[in-house]
């Protein structure tokens, strides 16, 4: 049976120490989602990235790894 605690804990670790570069690949994601939907659900896309963002811990002068 899978200890669905055990992995929320090991997914919060590996969002905590590669936050950078999860927002980066998101960001690239949303880009392409945006531009295939032309616009449509830009609003959403916007709270995806910000939601992302919040796992970067570097300052906000950096710009996200590639």
């Amino acid at each position: 049976m899978v200890d669905f605690g055990k992995l929320a804990k090991r997914a919060k670790g590996v969002a905590e120490q590669h936050g950078d570069k999860i927002a980066g690949a998101v960001d690239k994601a949303t880009d392409a989602v945006d531009k295939r939907t032309k616009g449509k659900h830009s609003a959403n896309l916007q709270k995806i990235n910000e939601a992302a963002r919040k796992l970067d811990k570097r300052p906000n002068d950096d710009p996200p790894a590639p």
